[in-house]
């Protein structure tokens, strides 16, 4: 075979092979294409299949999630029905404390109270019922119906703050604006309040910045030279953890102060009317502890007073949820009813409902009350006493005065007004940054108003004024006069308000027609004051005094002028001094008060008008002078020459006098026989001639209530 023969051969043959290998790709190729067929086929199956279960889940779930809604709903109602059934079987509606929260004010202080039926918030935003300002039952039920959702919320899941909006959400519900209302509640209920946790931003934050752990009564005494501050005040002292440990440690601590939102920019006559009679509205400020103490050790210079209270830090923090809930309310401040230290005794009174010591107080509420009153319910656990500057460089001038005394160390005006002065002495119990209290070493001053007379005085004495006898019967409503039992004051104060007195006269009918009448109005003090700053200590201030009263006066301007009743207003302007050796306290160390005797010299000026004297009227300039001497304790003397000139005006009349000079003295005497008891001398000598009673003597017996 040749090779054309042979190629010939092989052709036919690699043909049929190559034939028969594509036909086996094409099979093959052909099986692939089905295999992938089948493959996607069963991918869609399978996908279907899972998007089927899916749903089948999803719609399981969904049905779950239904039922579990439904569920909790049912729960949710469940327990708002036995909520209310317990509230119906218990009268919670009217429960002294939910009533509290509420500002219900239920406790009937006197005749003038403002009654029970209405709370004396007029914000509706205080209010989830739209008459919950008239029905606390109505209030008490839209808060457990709010509870009720939120513990269906709670179940679904929606605790959690997503976003700033949700925090905000948060922020406006029930639970965050009301949290005192809430924990009393699921206190009083049993409510698992662990089903109750909702993230309050505003309330967490401000909760944290105060920390509050336990709280204290701050006193500041009383201050004349600011008529706002004449009666002291009060002030909620809030510690830490850490300034709770350690009492000088006031950088942890806030104040809580309640106050009159007043316009700086009325007179102080329009400023008074508004904030006696409820025309400004309170405010309450927290503020830096150091800050607020500043004000007053610094800038007022008044000593402080502060007493623990005997509350839990649970109670504390009840406290503060309920501040939380008021403290941009806006209620009218009330001077003298409604006040800084009112305040005080309505936030215990949520924790401690027994104790009802809001209604304990008078109608007529004085800071120095509430300390008192908290101390007689056993509620102070400590004291502790804080000087002023002004009382620092007193102890420092009481000590440099007895060294120079004893011939230790000579004093000359220089240095010893260097030790006076603010500007170069920078002595002070605060630390120089106000951030921590330094302990100086001086005794305690006997200014602690738990030591103080009570306020009100009545009197009852004989006595006897030209050729008439009488008896004075005497009720003064407060507050205190420079003879009263010194203890617990500002040393030298002097403030008086409401005091009358009535005159019985033993009269004779056999005696000419200038006798008096059987029963006069001696006297009737609308205010009456004097504050004394000397000039030769470390007290800075002026010398003045202010009084305005109804009193009964010698017309000198007639011949044998009998008395008459006449309106009078006296401003008196001068200066004071101090005298005789500081008090030394028990331990040996120097006090901070200032010499216990004073005189004093004051420029008057004096308007008085009334029926039955020359002219319907009279003015007077003249001087004041006097002395006050502390024999002991429990004895003091003041005696006092009055010398006024008086204008009736003109008068044609040849004996009758237009003008003329009116000296007075005075003597007063006091023994105190104890806290609550005293007798008083009184006596007076008018030097005007043409008077037809010119001595007048006094005994009285006085009694504190």
């Amino acid at each position: 075979m040749t090779t054309g023969e042979l190629a010939d051969t092989a052709t036919p043959a690699l043909t049929n092979n190559l034939t028969v290998k594509r036909s086996i790709s094409s099979v093959n190729t052909d099986n692939t294409e089905s295999n992938q067929n089948t493959r996607d086929t069963q991918t869609v199956v399978n996908a279907q299949n899972i998007k089927n279960t899916r749903n089948v889940q999803n719609a399981q779930g969904n049905a779950n999630t239904a039922n579990t809604q439904s569920a909790q709903a049912t729960n949710a109602e469940q327990l708002l029905s036995t909520w209310r059934e317990h509230v119906k079987t218990d009268n919670l509606s009217q429960h002294t404390t939910w009533r509290r929260l509420l500002y219900f004010i239920d406790d009937e202080k006197s005749i003038f109270s403002k009654g029970k039926t209405k709370s004396l918030v007029a914000d509706s935003s205080f209010f989830l019922s739209a008459t919950g300002q008239q029905d606390s039952g109505a209030e008490l039920d839209a808060m457990l119906v709010a509870l009720s959702e939120q513990l269906t919320r709670a179940g679904n899941g929606n605790k959690a703050i997503s976003n700033k909006g949700s925090a905000q959400a948060n922020n406006n519900s029930a639970l965050c604006r009301f949290p005192a209302r809430v924990q009393w509640l699921t206190d009083t209920l049993n409510i698992d309040d662990a089903r109750l946790q909702l993230a309050c931003p505003e309330l967490d934050d401000w909760m944290a910045t105060l920390a509050p752990e336990q709280l204290s009564v701050m006193f500041a005494q009383e201050y004349l030279d600011n008529p706002i501050s004449a009666f002291g005040h009060t002030l909620l002292r809030i510690d830490s953890q850490a300034s709770a440990a350690d009492f000088n440690q006031i950088h942890h601590a806030y104040a809580l102060n309640d106050t009159v939102d007043g316009d700086t920019a009325d007179s102080f006559v329009v400023f008074a009317i508004k904030a006696m009679s409820g025309g400004y509205n309170n405010s309450i400020e927290i503020d830096p502890y150091p800050k607020k103490l500043a004000d007053y050790l610094k800038d007022d210079e008044r000593d402080t007073w502060t007493y623990q209270l005997d509350l839990t830090p649970t109670e504390v923090r009840q406290i503060m949820a309920h501040v939380w809930e008021t403290k941009d309310l806006e209620i009218p401040y009330y001077f003298a009813t409604d006040n800084c230290a009112s305040e005080i005794l309505r936030l215990i009174d949520v924790v401690r409902p027994e104790k009802h010591l809001l209604s304990q107080l008078p109608y007529v509420v004085i800071p120095s009350d509430v300390v008192n009153l908290l101390d007689k319910e056993k509620m102070l656990v400590s004291t502790r006493y804080t000087p002023s500057d002004s009382t620092v460089r007193q102890a420092q001038l009481n000590t440099a005065r007895q060294a120079a005394k004893l011939g230790y160390q000579g004093l000359d005006k220089e240095t010893e007004n260097k030790i006076k002065s603010a500007a170069s002495n920078p002595a002070s119990s605060m630390s120089e940054d106000k951030q921590v209290l330094q302990a100086p070493m001086i005794a305690v001053s006997n200014n602690n108003p738990l030591d103080r007379h009570p306020l009100q005085r009545g009197q009852m004495g004989i006595g006897h004024r030209g050729d008439n006898s009488y008896i004075d019967v005497g009720l003064r409503a407060g507050f205190h006069d420079i003879l009263d039992r010194p203890a617990g004051f500002k040393q030298f104060f002097n403030l008086e308000g409401v005091d009358a007195t009535l005159r019985f006269y033993d009269t004779d009918d056999d005696k000419d027609n200038k006798q008096p009448s059987s029963v006069v109005l001696q006297n009737f003090t609308l205010i009456r004051g004097r504050s004394f700053n000397p000039v030769n200590t470390a007290q800075k201030g002026q010398t003045w005094g202010a009084n305005i009263e109804a009193t009964r006066i010698n017309d000198g301007s007639q011949q044998e002028g009998t008395d008459h009743l006449v309106g009078s207003t006296t401003l008196e302007y001068g200066k004071s001094w101090a005298f005789g050796t500081p008090r030394t306290g028990p331990s040996g160390l120097v006090t901070g008060e200032m010499p216990p005797q004073l005189c004093y010299t004051l420029a008057t000026g004096t308007v008085q008008a009334g029926r039955g004297i020359n002219k319907g009227y009279r003015v007077g300039a003249g001087v004041n002078a006097g002395c006050l001497y502390q024999i002991n304790n429990q004895l003091r003397a003041q005696a006092e020459l009055q010398l006024p000139y008086w204008y009736h005006g003109s008068s044609d009349e040849p004996d009758v006098r237009g003008h003329y000079w009116q000296p007075i003295t005075t003597l007063g005497l006091q023994y105190d026989i104890d806290k609550k008891q005293a007798l008083r001398l009184n006596a007076s000598y008018d030097w005007q001639d043409r008077v037809d009673a010119n001595e007048d003597i006094k005994l009285a017996y006085m009694r504190y209530f």
